[in-house]
């Protein structure tokens, strides 16, 4: 049984990285052939500037390199840095040490913006940026799009596509998806309300829908980025049928997306990759409205899984809300066609083969 050492965010708070490291630590825990241990770097508060550095957060990731010693008991070390320069560099110690001591090392992206912060750098900046993340001995991205962050670093043949997943607690009952999302549009947005995740975008599209008095009711879930969070609630507040939930967690998510039938990601978010919220509305039987960023035009095709809209753009959002509220018909066989989509590439025993074979690789 091979010792696995796991770097990286866990929940709280909730984000697409952290998820995604509690998932892999629970699906190796349970292959028999592997042994999981963790060094948790979550940040404890969450805010929008991602990568930007403070005093603060290097307090706090000093205090984190503290635990460097449980490289010595690990055979491979997987490792989810952040993609900016402090991202990577503020995991240097564990890269270095587990370079020293001749363990496998693997890094996984999230996100498709290492390369690109990559390419902006100059001097030594970019010349201990290349030097840290050259040490890997394999690399991860999430789809076919993402090869390019690691390609200035790792031979092809070293970087592996490995899709996210959605848990499988979203697909108990299927059979019993909520009768009351057949008549209107009921739309759900479930990520971190951050600007770059469109939320202010959709927001303005929503007031648009009202102000031509188009039924619909939507619900808003996720962690506010405290910058923008009055901004968020003023316009909220002034929409009669639309209402802020919170954070929700394990059957409150499933109730909320069984409940409906609209799925709406306008994200142009920098950090972005490949959003397991998508995977997650298309588990339970939506339709996705989002944008052609990042990795998600690898598993969204427009007009086949839902419709990209222009990022940053309300009117697009307007136009696709619009159409689709006069022709429901379209909405519910789409998103009937969604689940069975989701069955065949994005469950939780897919995800645990594809990345038990990229580990035995």
């Amino acid at each position: 049984m091979k010792r696995i050492l796991i770097i990286g965010p866990f929940p709280d708070p909730i984000s697409g990285v952290s998820l995604a490291n509690k998932v892999v630590k629970n699906v190796l825990d349970t292959s028999n052939e592997y042994k999981t241990t963790i060094v948790n770097t979550s940040y404890p508060y969450f805010d929008e500037h991602v990568g930007k550095f403070s005093i603060k957060k290097l307090l706090f990731f000093l205090k984190t390199n503290s635990s460097f010693f449980k490289i010595f008991n690990a055979d491979i070390v997987y490792i989810t840095p952040g993609q900016t320069f402090f991202g990577i560099v503020k995991y240097s110690v564990f890269i270095l040490l587990s370079k020293l001591l001749r363990k496998e090392l693997i890094i996984h992206v999230h996100g498709n913006y290492l390369g690109y912060c990559y390419s902006q750098l100059k001097g030594i900046k970019r010349k201990m940026f290349y030097a840290l993340v050259s040490q890997f001995s394999k690399g991860i991205v999430l789809s076919k799009l993402l090869r390019n962050n690691l390609t200035p670093f790792l031979d092809e043949d070293k970087i592996y596509e490995l899709p996210n997943f959605a848990e499988d607690y979203l697909l108990k009952d299927e059979n019993n998806k909520l009768l009351t999302n057949n008549d209107k549009l009921q739309i759900v947005f479930l990520s971190n309300l951050m600007l770059e995740k469109g939320i202010l975008v959709l927001l303005d599209a929503l007031k648009y829908l009202e102000d031509q008095n188009i039924r619909y009711e939507a619900r808003i879930a996720g962690n506010i980025d405290t910058t923008i969070e009055k901004e968020i609630l003023d316009n909220i507040k002034n929409l009669k049928n639309t209402s802020y939930i919170g954070v929700v967690k394990g059957n409150e998510k499933k109730d909320l997306l069984s409940w409906s039938n609209t799925f709406i990601l306008p994200t142009y978010y920098k950090m972005e990759g490949q959003p397991i919220s998508i995977l997650e509305a298309l588990a339970t039987e939506n339709l996705i409205i989002t944008t052609a960023h990042a990795g998600i035009l690898d598993i969204i095709t427009n007009k086949e899984h839902g419709f990209l809209v222009e990022k940053r753009n309300v009117e697009s959002l307007q136009v696709v809300l619009t159409e689709l509220s006069n022709n429901l018909t379209l909405v519910h066989s789409i998103r009937r066609k969604n689940k069975e989509y989701f069955k065949n590439n994005f469950t939780i025993n897919q995800f645990k083969s594809r990345i038990i074979k990229i580990l035995n690789a």
